[in-house]
């Protein structure tokens, strides 16, 4: 009696088990994104769905002259009964879908750090500026916190408290460090950060960037994970170029109109952004992110709000022994710390704009001991970061305090804040990065003040 042969032949894999791949681009699901399904066993990715379709409504190009797609001029009812070449993928080209990932963990308070730890790690990175740090640090503390208490098992009833959203507004001179406190805030924090400019931003219909643009950032940062994101940081900067003109008979599209369109935004909602795109349109995929968890901080230089403060102060002026004098506020260094919401107004500023921004930061005009700090003491200083350069080459670079002293005086007078420094380093470190490497026999070099001002060469001294 013959025996059966049990053997079976190991079934294929579903087809799922494989991920779609463009038939122009040629790549995968993972990294193109959703795929179109097209009669003939054909996908497509967004992307080249949206150059197609771009090419066909701008130019009228004949989709059958791009690149492998030499059949887009038929029909498409033709494509079922078609074997086009290449539509099969060959079997070592095949990519396995990844597994699905463990779900994270819930959001705890244990994860969020105290306003104190969250200061000295800003100490580190920011010179200065005390109060906006510890400004800062308790308002997003108690952001994050409320973001919990919302979100937990024990979420408020009808008839609990609410805590409401406070959003932070920061006010300081240009190069002062409003944009970098906030990178160094969301990288501590390992939250996804979208830092949008407000001068780009029009009134719907208009060209320029929507509102719901600055979600869209946001959501790309935080890899189109929208619970993430939902969770982030959104910093708008420029924000003082919104603010209302002052005697204009043309309509004010990137003004008042876009403080107005913002108001539902800061204060949360429920907007649809298309997922990797700022174009909306029919094949772009659409997410909806509700704002209400967002952290948005607003930044701006606010140009002649200074002199609209000193203008408010001095009415307080009189006449007497006891009398303040008007020019007692002409050289203080921190009068923006004086500022208030009618300040705020009078720059053009609306009302209900201010109103969502309950927490005011502001941020001192960098003297030049700062600058000196700036300089040599942050984790990621200037002077620390070419010493490493000059290091890989084996050389030691060493600067004299005179010199940064020197330099720190330069960078007042460009009066651009921190950022001069990098220019004048970039400046006078050109030659000696230019130099050195010629010379294998150089073993220090030494950043002298004549060197600076151009009175003699940095000092040389050779190995051995």
């Amino acid at each position: 009696m013959e025996e059966k042969d049990t053997t079976q032949t190991p079934p294929n894999p579903p087809e799922d088990e494989y991920e779609k791949i463009c038939y122009i681009c040629r790549r995968p699901e993972s990294k193109a994104g959703s795929m179109i399904q097209m009669p003939g066993n054909m996908n497509l990715c967004h992307d080249c769905m949206q150059k197609a379709f771009d090419a066909v409504t701008k130019s009228g190009m004949d989709l059958s002259q791009i690149q492998n797609m030499p059949y887009m001029n038929l029909n498409l009812n033709d494509f079922a009964n078609m074997k086009l070449p290449n539509t099969e993928i060959p079997q070592k080209k095949r990519i396995k879908k990844k597994s699905a990932k463990a779900p994270a963990p819930s959001f705890n308070i244990k994860d969020i750090p105290a306003p104190h730890k969250i200061k000295s790690s800003l100490d580190e990175y920011v010179i200065g500026q005390e109060q906006a740090k510890k400004v800062m640090a308790v308002a997003v503390y108690n952001h994050y916190k409320r973001v919990f208490y919302k979100d937990s098992p024990e979420a408020p009833g009808e008839e609990d408290i609410r805590i409401e959203k406070s959003n932070i507004l920061m006010i300081g001179p240009t190069g002062s460090g409003k944009t970098y406190l906030v990178k160094t805030l969301a990288r501590l924090l390992d939250v996804p950060l979208a830092i949008a400019d407000a001068t780009a931003l029009t009134e719907a219909g208009y060209i320029g960037d929507d509102i719901e643009s600055v979600v869209s950032k946001l959501l790309a940062a935080a890899d189109n994970d929208v619970e993430k994101a939902e969770r982030g940081i959104i910093f708008i900067d420029e924000i003082d170029k919104i603010a209302k003109k002052k005697n204009t008979n043309t309509r004010d599209v990137s003004g008042e109109s876009v403080q107005q369109e913002l108001l539902k935004l800061l204060e949360g909602s429920v907007v649809e952004v298309p997922v990797g795109s700022n174009q909306k349109n029919a094949l772009t995929p659409m997410a909806t992110v509700n704002t209400d968890n967002i952290l948005f901080i607003c930044g701006g230089a606010f140009p002649d709000l200074e002199d609209i403060i000193k203008q408010r102060l001095n009415k307080t002026s009189s006449i007497g022994f006891k009398a303040e004098l008007k020019d007692k506020y002409d050289d203080d260094p921190d009068i923006l710390s004086h500022v208030v919401n009618k300040d705020l107004r009078t720059f053009g500023m609306i009302p209900e704009f201010l109103g969502r921004l309950p927490v005011v930061v502001t941020l001192q005009k960098l003297t030049s001991p700062m600058l000196v700090e700036i300089l040599k003491r942050p984790k990621n200083a200037i002077v620390k970061q070419y010493i490493k350069l000059l290091a890989l080459d084996e050389v030691k670079l060493v600067f004299e305090d005179e010199a940064l002293e020197w330099i720190a005086r330069e960078a007042l007078e460009r009066e651009t804040g921190a950022r001069a420094l990098r220019a004048i380093m970039e400046e006078f470190m050109l030659d000696i990065m230019f130099e050195v490497p010629k010379d294998p026999g150089i073993g220090t070099v030494v950043i002298t003040r004549g060197y600076l001002e151009k009175n003699g060469g940095p000092r040389i001294e050779m190995r051995g």
